[in-house]
């Protein structure tokens, strides 16, 4: 007896048989596994299993013979906010780096943050008044907009802050695309409210008709944030199958 066929003699006989039963499932339809027609004459002999052993090895072939996952869409944004708004701290946290490691943006960085469901490719802008003239070179591709506001901020970081949400919103490049606005630091005690936000911004006349998303948001409270980036998700996912059917 060859080697092979002495470590076959010692393969117990229960599995012996589940694996000649998947062998033979495997290369023949799921018909020829279940009982013939009573009275149908001259019908070869196939060996049958009854239903219930052909849907356990369906379920055997499912578990052990799947392919790899489907990919996860990734979606290509741009995040733009004045310095200190805590853009760069929000997408490190995300990504589970350390807050000790965090430092400033002063051009720009590119993070890949995942979820379940998609990739989200984030280009972070810096927000320094030298280099939010320059922010349009870079809207170019970009398919949602994160932007993120101190709503614990002066008055005239507010204003400012206002002034380059309106210009995002009306900008060609950006006009029609999500818009995920985070009031950020609403831990502090000098904290806006959204709704305190969303007047002084004139978010409700100015982006009417468009898809935008205004959440509150802290470093405290990741499950919230989480959820508006889910909520900016569906948003693109909902672009995209417009985009299918046009």
């Amino acid at each position: 007896m060859s080697p092979l066929g002495s470590r076959r003699a010692r393969w117990p006989p229960a599995l012996r048989s589940s694996l000649f039963a998947f062998f033979l499932w495997d290369r023949m339809p799921l018909g020829f596994f279940l009982p013939q027609p009573a009275g149908k004459k001259n019908a070869p002999f196939i060996p049958s299993l009854t239903p219930d052993f052909a849907e356990w090895i369906r379920c055997f072939r499912a578990l052990c013979c799947k392919g790899p996952p489907p990919a996860r869409p990734e979606y290509d944004l741009v995040c733009i906010g004045l310095t200190g708004s805590g853009k760069t701290s929000l997408l490190s946290k995300l990504c589970s780096e350390s807050p000790d490691n965090v430092v400033s943006t002063t051009g720009f960085s590119i993070k890949a943050v995942p979820f379940q469901n998609a990739i989200l490719n984030v280009k972070e802008l810096g927000g320094a008044d030298n280099i939010r003239k320059y922010w349009s070179r870079y809207y170019q591709g970009s398919q949602g907009v994160i932007f993120v506001l101190d709503s614990a901020s002066s008055e005239d970081d507010l204003e400012a802050a206002r002034n380059e949400l309106h210009s995002a919103l009306q900008h060609p490049q950006l006009c029609t695309l999500p818009f995920l606005i985070l009031a950020n630091h609403q831990d502090k005690p000098a904290a806006r409210s959204v709704q305190e936000i969303k007047k002084y911004f004139e978010l409700e006349p100015l982006a009417r008709g468009k898809r935008w998303i205004l959440q509150p948001c802290s470093l405290d409270d990741m499950d919230a944030l989480k959820d508006s980036f889910s909520q900016l998700i569906n948003l693109l996912e909902e672009k995209d199958h417009e985009a299918v059917r046009m």
